[in-house]
């Protein structure tokens, strides 16, 4: 029996996820976060240490029974390897939670990124390895490769062994460039073979407000006087050419919107055939605003805003020329640096969440 298309939207995203091909990932493997982007539209989710941290400090009362089986489960592991073992199940759950979608759109969306770990992101062969492994941990699975030197290779060979990825840790269009040549490369090796390609759903995250962050830094260690508005469009800047080159190019891979600080890390790609992945908290706040759902991706930034950040700032001009930064050195790129530190710094705290149950401090209490 047919049924009507409905015109009443929920809220702002659903209008956007339901009017426009711009897709809605929620950043965040929280049942309940998860639950809510899906009501709205959402139609995939994220899971990293990061996540896995804050997921657990926020339920760990249902949490700690189960680290604590874990514990008497792998009676030889270390706490790390805990820790990942808790990474792998967050996001085996929330994996669940999208299975439905990704059925029903043979795999475009419906998937659960799950990161590789971030300390190996000097070892492509480590990379791979991992990234095969966590591909078969649900069949809904993409797996985030960061765009460092060794990931960039990384990128083609897990490509070519059929994992769907999500690359991470990217900033700029010289990176974003690298992957999409770096999975074309893969996709064609499998096709060569004559591989199946038809169901994996690669995307390749921009980071944007990571760069406008650095870009703040860089203004305060250099004491530069700019309209400081002009600064929240840098990242939008990056992932607006990004775009118009990757459409040009017909690459097979879309771009993905993260690390939101404003609203026009959302508004400004709305139309695009591209992911927005927005935590929890912004969704809320994005549901919750007056702003108008039209297409704005092919609006160019003002150009007298992108002349004065190039102007001003040598790393903006990196991240927006596409021969801006080599691969060899994706690695010493600041916000890169950053990222990685965080990330890396994330999975030590998960560390000693487990820690304080495998090991429970006698001076506490």
């Amino acid at each position: 029996m047919a049924h009507a298309i409905s015109t009443t939207f929920k809220s702002p995203l659903h209008k956007m996820t339901s009017t426009t091909p711009t897709c809605l990932w929620n950043d965040s493997a929280s049942i309940d976060e998860l639950a809510y982007s899906i009501e709205h539209g959402g139609v995939g989710a994220t899971c990293n240490p990061v996540i896995v941290l804050g997921v657990l400090k926020k339920e760990l009362g249902v949490w700690k029974g189960r680290i604590q089986q874990l514990i008497v489960e792998m009676p030889a592991a270390t706490e790390d390897q805990i820790a990942w073992q808790l990474v792998r199940e967050v996001s085996i759950r929330a994996a669940k939670l999208l299975l439905p979608i990704f059925e029903a759109q043979g795999g475009k969306n419906g998937r659960l990124s799950i990161q590789t770990d971030p300390r190996l992101f000097r070892d492509a062969a480590a990379i791979v390895e991992q990234a095969v492994e966590f591909s078969r941990l649900a069949p809904n699975m993409i797996v985030k490769i960061p765009v460092t030197r060794a990931g960039i290779p990384a990128i083609e060979e897990a490509t070519y062994r059929g994992v769907s990825i999500n690359a991470t840790v990217s900033f700029s269009l010289p990176q974003c460039v690298a992957v999409a040549e770096a999975v074309e490369r893969g996709l064609k090796r499998r096709e060569k073979e004559g591989s199946e390609i038809a169901s994996m759903g690669p995307v390749c995250t921009l980071m944007v407000g990571r760069l406008d962050d650095w870009l703040k830094v860089v203004m305060e260690k250099e004491n530069i006087a700019i309209d400081p508005g002009y600064l929240e469009w840098a990242g939008v800047a990056v992932l607006k050419k990004a775009y118009r080159i990757f459409r040009e190019r017909g690459y097979r891979i879309r771009l993905l919107s993260a690390a939101f600080r404003n609203h026009m890390h959302w508004s400004e790609f709305i139309g695009g055939d591209m992911v927005i992945s927005p935590p929890y908290s912004w969704q809320v706040r994005f549901n919750g605003s007056d702003i108008e759902v039209r297409s704005r991706i092919d609006e160019p930034v003002r150009a007298e805003i992108v002349d004065e950040l190039s102007r001003k700032f040598a790393d903006f001009r990196r991240a927006y020329a596409e021969d801006g930064i080599a691969i060899e050195d994706f690695d010493s790129f600041a916000p890169t640096r950053r990222t990685l530190r965080q990330f890396i710094t994330a999975c030590h705290d998960l560390d000693a969440v487990v820690r304080d149950v495998l090991i429970p401090n006698p001076d506490a209490a």
